[in-house]
């Protein structure tokens, strides 16, 4: 079998093996996807007759053979009569590192990534279109007749914020009125007194009616703000007042002692560094910040006067600090009616010629995080806070109940 297979022994069995190894190579080109394109023209070998070859008396170990094709250097001779490759089989990888070819799932991500940036960029675009529309003041009721809703809850620390949902409503014709819905005990004193003449604007300029209805408190710098409006509706059972003025911060000096660290403080004018928090004041230092207070506290009790059509002389005798229910309120001249938001909000509605069942319209919330970043609701100082501000101990002045 295996002379048969390799040529015979003599002239007879030369075309005979010659055609035999011929079709060997063929066969095993097409089970290994080689192709017989390219192939250079088989060269015809010598007429000379092979020499005999004695018979094999045992065919050697597999180990001894010849590697296989696959584990043999790419392009090396398979035999005596065998060609470089000219293709490489199915699945093997390509010469010279050519990439795969990219599967479906790759294009479709590529695909889904474009899609969520355009998507996310009109976002954006329509988000800052709506905030400048509004407040340039476009109508967010769609120019239905509404009662407008700006929520005041919580220490009173910024007035901007208010200040903007105020001047969005006075400048939207929908808005045929304004309710601020307060829960608070106040705040900063240059805070709620610059909403304060916010509201005195909205009213006088815009000719819009402002209503404040106290929830649960309204003390202080809340109700400094509250009366600015036309009328103040409050529950029974809600606090109100506290009409007076309290500076505070901390005093750290003898923790600074006890952790032996020494302040170092370099300044010019007697009172440039008085409230400074690592000592204790000095008589000059007190007497110069009660004179700040006093003004302070006039400029409150002038306020309320003639936000509630009264005078100073009537509101100084309840300008001790102390708040007062609503029950109590009212009898006082500090608030105008008892009841609830739904009290204040049919009771406003009517004043403004709504009928039946008002709508309400709030502000938008604002976002927070990225998305409120790309929409220009939210700055890095809300997202990365700055260490700064964990140092910022100076005195402060507030209109607060506490």
């Amino acid at each position: 079998m295996i002379r048969h297979f390799y040529g015979g022994t003599g002239n007879r069995d030369q075309g005979t093996g010659i055609r035999a190894r011929r079709r060997w190579r063929v066969g095993a080109g097409r089970l290994c996807g080689m192709s017989d394109q390219g192939r250079p023209p088989y060269q015809q070998p010598s007429q000379q007759p092979y020499p005999q070859q004695p018979q094999p008396q045992q065919a050697a170990p597999y180990s001894q053979q010849a590697a296989p094709y696959s584990q043999q250097a790419p392009g090396a001779p398979q035999g005596a009569y065998a060609y470089a490759p000219y293709a490489y089989p199915y699945g093997a990888p390509y010469p010279y590192g050519t990439p795969q070819r990219r599967s479906g799932w790759f294009w479709a991500a590529i695909f889904a990534a474009i899609i969520a940036v355009v998507v996310i960029t009109f976002a954006v675009m329509f988000g800052r279109m709506f905030a400048v529309v509004a407040t340039t003041g476009g109508t967010s009721s769609f120019g239905e007749p509404s009662i407008g809703v700006v929520d005041i809850t919580g220490v009173i620390v910024d007035a901007d914020k208010i200040d903007k949902q105020l001047e969005r409503f006075g400048k939207d014709d929908g808005i045929k009125a304004i309710i601020l819905h307060i829960d608070s005990p106040g705040g900063g004193a240059a805070a709620s007194q610059e909403v304060y003449h916010e509201v005195l604007r909205v009213r006088k300029d815009m000719h819009k009616q402002v209503v404040a209805s106290v929830e649960s408190v309204g003390a202080s710098g809340a109700y400094y703000i509250a009366s600015g409006c036309d009328r103040i509706y409050a529950n029974p059972a809600s606090v109100v007042g506290s009409i007076g003025v309290i500076m505070e911060w901390t005093n750290y000096g003898e923790l600074l002692k006890w952790a032996k660290l020494k302040s170092v403080n370099l300044h010019k004018g007697q009172l440039k560094d008085a409230g400074d928090p690592t000592r204790d004041m000095t008589p000059q230092e007190q007497a110069y910040f009660q004179g700040l207070i006093d003004n302070m506290y006039a400029q409150f009790i002038r306020d309320v006067a003639a936000g509630r059509h009264t005078s100073a002389e009537k509101i100084q005798p309840l300008a001790t600090g102390q708040v007062w229910t609503g029950e109590q309120a009212q009898p006082l001249g500090l608030i105008d009616a008892q009841g609830g938001f739904r009290a204040a909000l049919m009771d406003t509605a009517k004043r403004v010629g709504l009928k039946g069942e008002p709508q309400i319209v709030r502000p938008p919330k604002d976002q927070h995080g990225l998305l409120g970043l790309l929409t220009g609701d939210e700055t890095t100082d809300d997202l990365f806070k700055s260490p700064t501000n964990l140092l910022n101990q100076s005195p402060g002045f507030y209109f607060l109940w506490k």
